[in-house]
C-alpha cells in the first residue's frame, strides 16, 4: 500500500455524494485536497468540516467542468503549491430523465454529454500533461454499470458512461511506457442525489429507485477508489465494477417487499 499523505488529490463534483465521500477518505489519509464543484456554499461547508476533523490542507475551486474556457483558465492559474496534482478523480456526472429517444429532451442530452464526457476530457487534458512530464500521477474516472449494459430509457446516459469506459481504456494505451496510472470505478446502484437529479427533484420517484434494496453508499465507492489509489506503483487497477449484493445487472434487482 502506498501512502497518499501530502499527495495532491483533485476531486470534481466534490460537494455531495461520491465526491464528498472521496474527500473525507483522502482527507483522513492526510492528502492535500483540491475540491471542485459548481455549488460554492456546499464546498465551503465541506471544507469547514474537513478542516476541523482532519486538519487537512484544502484548496477550493468553484468550477463548472462543462465550461472548457473556465476549466483551462482555472487550472492554469492554480497557486504554485497546488499545481502538481498527483491524483485526479473525475467524479462529476449526472443523468437526466428516463425518456425514450424519440420523446426525450435534447437539452437533457446536452447536459449529460457536456458533463459526463466533455467535462471529464477537459479536466484530464488540462492536468495530464504535467503528470506525464514529471513521471507521476493517477487518473481515476467514475464510470457506471450503465457503461457496460444499456437499460430502457437510459440510452444516452448509458452512451456517456460507455464513453467513459472507452476513454479510460484509451488513456491506458496512450500512457503505456509512462508511470501514470488510469483506473475506472464503475458502480451499480448507489444512493446519492443521482436519482433526485435525474427526476429533477421528484423525491418520491427517486425514493422508489432504492425501495426494498440496500444500495451501495458513497462511502462504499470511495473505499474502492481509495484502494485503487493506494496500490504499489507497479500495480494498475484498470477497472472495477461494484454493485449491491441485491443487484445482478443494470436491470436485475432483488427487492424485499
Amino acid at each position: 500500500m502506498v501512502a497518499v499523505k501530502d499527495q495532491i488529490v483533485l476531486i470534481t463534483g466534490a460537494s455531495s455524494g461520491i465526491g464528498e465521500a472521496c474527500a473525507r477518505v483522502f482527507a483522513q489519509a492526510g492528502a492535500k485536497l483540491i475540491l471542485t464543484a459548481r455549488r460554492q456554499e456546499r464546498l465551503e461547508q465541506l471544507a469547514d468540516q474537513l478542516s476541523k476533523t482532519y486538519a487537512c490542507e484544502l484548496h477550493l475551486l468553484p468550477l463548472d467542468v462543462c465550461d472548457r474556457t473556465q476549466v483551462q483558465a482555472t487550472l492554469e492559474s492554480l497557486p504554485l503549491p497546488w499545481q502538481e496534482v498527483d491524483i485526479l478523480i473525475n467524479n462529476a456526472g449526472l443523468s437526466r430523465g428516463l425518456d425514450k429517444v424519440h420523446e426525450a429532451s435534447i437539452q437533457d442530452w446536452e447536459e449529460m454529454i457536456d458533463t459526463n464526457i466533455k467535462g471529464l476530457l477537459y479536466m484530464t487534458r488540462s492536468l495530464l500533461p504535467r503528470m506525464v512530464s514529471r513521471g507521476r500521477g493517477h487518473v481515476i474516472n467514475i464510470g457506471s454499470i450503465a457503461g457496460h449494459q444499456t437499460y430502457p430509457g437510459g440510452s444516452v446516459y448509458c452512451a456517456t458512461k460507455a464513453a467513459v469506459k472507452s476513454i479510460s481504456e484509451g488513456l491506458k494505451q496512450d500512457l503505456l511506457g509512462t508511470p501514470v496510472r488510469v483506473s475506472s470505478v464503475d458502480p451499480g446502484m448507489v444512493e446519492t442525489d443521482f436519482s433526485n437529479v435525474r427526476f429533477r427533484g421528484d423525491t418520491e420517484r427517486a425514493k422508489k429507485v432504492y425501495q426494498g434494496v440496500t444500495p451501495l453508499t458513497p462511502d462504499d465507492v470511495a473505499d474502492v477508489i481509495f484502494f485503487c489509489a493506494t496500490r504499489s506503483p507497479h500495480v494498475n487497477i484498470n477497472e472495477v465494477i461494484l454493485m449491491p449484493t441485491a443487484q445482478a445487472s443494470a436491470t436485475q434487482v432483488s427487492r424485499q417487499t
